[in-house]
């Protein structure tokens, strides 16, 4: 505004080049064009982020990232964790007795951890043989009564995991686990009310195939003072409401399956994965 001028008087302002003033709006325009742009790249760039983050979820199962580890993490238990944790000395069984009753079981024998040979039946061995040994570990309990007595055994495999969802969808489609063929032997010690515990004693037993952990967990179950059992009853069926056979009525499917469930669970905390993957 030249001196004593009037405010918006005169020509409209010129840009160095006598042109009018675009550049206002030519700033708004590229500014919008901008954001737009830069909207598009965030659009995309979030998208392949979210969707490296869904490949590495969907890669590794529902539990996320974490479960190929904990799978490796549970394999290594058997030589890094020591045995007054991974057998307890004493496990309480809250709710796990017949009519959900309590049970404390008491450890008197751990065997010297071994490979699986002559560990198992023939054909309970054929059966395991496609996820192979690393290691097997065993221990026996008695109850609060020392009236039972019950071995538990953590099998460690070599496989991975499709190995062991294979061989849990071939024991759950063919029911290996209820077979009487297909039952595990007994660990007795002498010295112990285990002692008489072989395999003619066998009276039930239990097995789960874990699918988020390279391991076979088993427990079976007996009489103290040694007696043969006729019908040994798999757990499942021992434990049903109104089941009359010997072992049922003793509540020997509810030892086997209380002590199988405890040590499936204390493996799986270790290990990083609370609750199974689904096969």
């Amino acid at each position: 505004m030249a001196p004593g001028g009037v405010p918006g008087g005169g020509r409209p302002a010129t840009s160095t080049f006598g042109r009018p003033d675009t550049h206002s709006r030519l700033f708004a325009r590229r500014t919008r064009a901008q954001v737009v742009a830069a909207a598009v790249c965030l659009v995309l760039g979030t998208g392949l982020i979210g969707g490296a983050v869904t490949g590495a979820w969907l890669a590794d199962g529902p539990e996320g990232p974490g479960t190929r580890h904990a799978f490796a993490v549970a394999g290594d238990l058997w030589h890094e964790v020591p045995v007054d944790q991974l057998f307890p000395p004493t496990v309480q069984g809250r709710g796990a007795g017949p009519g959900e009753a309590d049970r404390v079981w008491t450890r008197i024998a751990v065997a010297p951890d071994s490979g699986c040979e002559g560990a198992f039946d023939a054909l309970l061995g054929r059966a395991l043989a496609p996820v192979g040994c690393e290691r097997l570990l065993r221990a026996t309990y008695t109850d609060a009564t020392q009236s039972h007595v019950t071995t538990v055994g953590l099998l460690f495999t070599e496989a991975d995991a499709a190995g062991m969802e294979a061989l849990a969808r071939r024991f759950d489609q063919e029911r290996l686990d209820r077979r009487s063929d297909l039952m595990p032997l007994p660990y007795g010690a002498k010295g112990t009310a285990s002692e008489g515990f072989g395999p003619e004693q066998r009276a039930s037993w239990a097995i789960s195939v874990l699918t988020d952990a390279p391991v076979v967990v088993y427990a079976v179950s007996g009489w103290a003072d040694g007696r043969a059992v006729d019908e040994p009853q798999p757990a499942e069926d021992a434990m049903r409401s109104g089941a009359t056979t010997a072992p049922a009525q003793a509540g020997l499917g509810h030892e086997a399956r209380g002590l199988a469930d405890r040590f499936e669970r204390a493996l799986r905390q270790r290990a990083g994965t609370p609750t199974e993957r689904p096969s």
